[in-house]
């Protein structure tokens, strides 16, 4: 007999969902297009895609390979309580701006918070570029050209010289434009990972009516800052980021110098609370405990160079001189047999081919142990073909 009630009573509710999704096209919105109103500017973009592998050695990102300090991590979780999640973070940053003003001798007025750099940059096209057009030194960091063309600003690429340095002259050329305000310089640069000379942004600085971004998300690893030039330009503003060299990827740290009057246009656009209670105190304290991260950074400047010997000994392979944390490098194979094969055998670069780069790959430096297999590896797909 319960047998036939639970038959009676599953029938019942298809019975009733099939009258409900019926009454549901029924009164559908026949009038509704979303092709219509989506923007017809993104109809072609692909959204990004981070791949997700488990179990491989993570060598693609630029990511710092060595675990945050335990001892660092228990100063943190004290010093956030229970009643701090429960309301909104300072909106302005204070404490964080503060241990940033220590670190980098920059007024704390002049520096601006952020949820990564990938939210800086927007609200730097959201401010300046929409409706212009960006000029930006190539190849060089992808990001750029998505945020900009979210923020409805169009890309002029000024191609790098062929050792990879910026053409001064080329992205001074660009700005004689009016429509172009914005000018991108990555230095050290992703994913060729050299620097660009200060004098040669000097020279951009002094001609161009435009502000000139200079981003330094890798400058703990090498490369001379544009910071000592904040107080002579008004155009210029630099990114730096705790993705990197600090080991705080995961939490989405990033900050912008800047002169007062960029700053108030950049707050205009600003999401209010941006920085989450967590990442603002964390911050903080990587700046407090910085002699940890500092023995962190040493060992990947002394891997690098070792990585950098070892790919140079593998025949037909040639890496690029660097001053961030990963190498670019290029094979007599193709660059998609390269990613592969060693994707199949645990290890995950970044394969940066294309139009610029022909053939080439980028290696972020890992652990001593992840940098010996990703070699073993290589040499391994290289040596069987």
């Amino acid at each position: 007999m319960n047998g036939c009630r639970n038959s009676w009573n599953l029938l019942d509710k298809k019975n009733v969902e099939k009258e409900r999704t019926k009454g549901d096209v029924h009164r559908m919105n026949t009038a509704f297009s979303l092709t219509a109103l989506a923007r017809e500017d993104l109809q072609g973009m692909v959204p990004y895609d981070a791949p997700y592998y488990p179990d491989v050695i993570k060598l693609d990102a630029n990511e710092n390979p060595y675990g945050f300090p335990p001892e660092v991590l228990v100063q943190i979780f004290r010093e956030v309580g229970s009643g701090d999640l429960s309301r909104y973070p300072d909106a302005a940053a204070v404490e964080l701006r503060k241990s940033l003003s220590d670190y980098i001798s920059v007024r704390p007025e002049n520096i601006m918070v952020g949820n990564g750099s990938d939210e800086l940059i927007l609200n730097l096209m959201l401010s300046f570029g929409t409706g212009a057009k960006f000029a930006v030194a190539t190849p060089t960091f992808s990001m750029y050209g998505v945020h900009g063309r979210i923020a409805s600003s169009a890309m002029h690429e000024v191609q790098r010289l062929d050792d990879f340095r910026i053409d001064a002259d080329g992205l001074i050329s660009a700005t004689s434009k009016p429509d172009v305000k914005i000018i991108v310089i990555t230095s050290p640069n992703s994913p060729t990972g050299n620097a660009s000379e200060p004098g040669e942004i000097e020279k951009i600085l002094k001609k161009a009516n435009a502000i000139v971004v200079v981003d330094e998300a890798y400058n703990e690893f090498g490369g001379e800052s544009c910071v000592p030039l904040l107080d002579s330009y008004a155009n210029l503003v630099i990114l730096r980021t705790f993705s990197k060299a600090f080991g705080m990827a995961g939490l989405r740290v990033g900050y912008l110098l800047a002169n007062t009057p960029v700053i108030n246009e950049l707050l205009k656009v600003k999401q209010p609370y941006n920085l989450n209670v967590f990442s603002q105190a964390a911050a903080s304290l990587v700046m407090r405990n910085r002699p940890h991260f500092l023995e962190r950074i040493k060992k990947i400047l002394q891997e690098r160079e070792k990585l950098y010997w070892e790919l140079s000994q593998i025949p037909g392979v040639k890496p690029y001189p660097t001053q961030a944390n990963f190498i670019m490098f290029r094979t007599a194979l193709p660059a998609a047999r390269i990613y592969n094969g060693l994707l199949e055998r645990g290890v995950l670069i970044r394969n940066v081919e294309g139009p610029l780069l022909p053939g080439c790959l980028r290696v972020s430096v890992g652990t001593a142990e992840e940098n010996e297999i990703f070699i073993e590896k290589l040499k391994g797909i290289i040596l069987s073909s």
